[in-house]
C-alpha cells in the first residue's frame, strides 16, 4: 500500500515535514473550530492554531520540568503544573478548565455573591460545561505526543490537566478568530500591567508593526484564515510567549496562502 504524500496549499517539503510534526493534528483543530462556528476553516489556519497550542504547552512543560528538576524528580506531577503557572504569568491559560480539576480546586479561593453568600464550585462552574472542558479527551494522544518529544514523563493526572488546558485554550482561540472574521479584525489586545495600589494605571505599551498589520483584516467574510488565528493569539496572549507563538505559527505557515 503507497503512502500518500500529504497535501498542502502553496507549500514546500519543508513545511510539509513540520506539519507533519504537530503533536496537534490539523484536523482535530478543525474538529474544535466547527464546535464553536459554521466557518470554514482553511488549512493554514489549522496549521497556525496547532503550532500556537504546541507553543503554549511547551512553555508550561518546560516550566514544569524545571520544578521537577529542583527536587530531582523526573516524572510531572499536577503541582509542577502549579509551580509553572506561578512562576510565569504567560502561561495562566484555558482558565476555564482550573473550575473542572481537582489539581486547582484549593487555589481558587473563595467567591461570594452580592449579597455575601458562599458562591458554590457547581454554581461557578455554570449550568453547562464549556465545549472545550468537555473535548479535553481529545488531545490525549497530542500532548503524549508533545510529552515525549520533550523528553518528558508525566503521571495520568498531569496528562489529564494538560489535555484540558490545550482543549480550552484553543476553543478560545478558535472563538477569537472568528470574532475577527466578523468584526474585521482586532478590537482588543491581551496585555498585563502591574499597577501599584493607589496611583494611576500606566499607559499600555505601543503596539508593534506585526500587531497593528494583524489589526485590520483582510480576505472573505466566510473562512478563517492564518491571520485570523494570528490576531486572536495577540487577543489570547501577551509578552514574550505571545511573540514567540506568532513568530512560530508565521514561519511554519510562511509558504502557504493565508486563506
Amino acid at each position: 500500500m503507497t503512502t500518500q504524500p500529504l497535501r498542502t496549499e502553496r507549500s514546500g517539503p519543508q513545511t510539509a515535514s513540520v506539519v507533519t510534526d504537530l503533536p496537534f493534528k490539523p484536523q482535530l483543530v478543525k474538529a474544535v473550530f466547527r464546535d464553536v462556528t459554521p466557518l470554514h476553516v482553511s488549512r493554514p489556519a489549522a496549521w497556525a492554531a496547532a503550532s500556537v497550542t504546541r507553543t503554549v504547552l511547551t512553555e508550561i512543560l518546560d516550566g514544569a520540568r524545571s520544578a521537577a528538576a529542583e527536587e530531582t524528580r523526573k516524572r510531572l506531577t499536577p503541582k509542577d503544573l502549579i509551580s509553572a503557572i506561578d512562576r510565569n504569568i504567560e502561561v495562566n491559560v484555558g482558565s476555564a478548565w482550573y473550575l473542572h480539576s481537582p489539581t486547582f480546586h484549593g487555589l481558587l479561593g473563595e467567591v461570594r455573591n452580592a449579597d455575601g453568600a458562599l458562591v458554590s464550585l457547581r454554581e461557578r462552574r455554570g449550568a453547562r460545561t464549556p465545549s472545550g472542558v468537555a473535548g479535553a479527551h481529545r488531545f490525549e494522544a497530542g500532548v503524549k505526543r508533545l510529552l515525549g518529544s520533550r523528553g518528558a514523563r508525566a503521571v495520568p493526572a498531569m496528562v489529564r490537566d494538560l489535555d484540558g488546558i490545550a482543549s480550552v485554550f484553543l476553543t478560545a482561540l478558535a472563538r477569537d478568530a472568528a470574532q475577527v472574521v466578523r468584526e474585521g479584525g482586532v478590537k482588543r489586545f491581551g496585555m498585563v500591567s502591574l499597577v501599584v495600589p493607589g496611583e494611576p494605571a500606566p499607559a499600555p505599551p505601543p503596539l508593534n508593526d506585526t500587531f497593528l498589520a494583524l489589526s485590520t483584516r483582510r480576505g472573505d467574510g466566510r473562512t478563517v484564515g492564518r491571520d485570523d488565528v494570528l490576531a486572536a493569539v495577540t487577543m489570547q496572549l501577551f509578552g514574550d510567549l505571545r511573540q514567540r507563538a506568532i513568530t512560530e505559527a508565521a514561519e511554519m505557515t510562511r509558504n502557504t496562502s493565508a486563506n
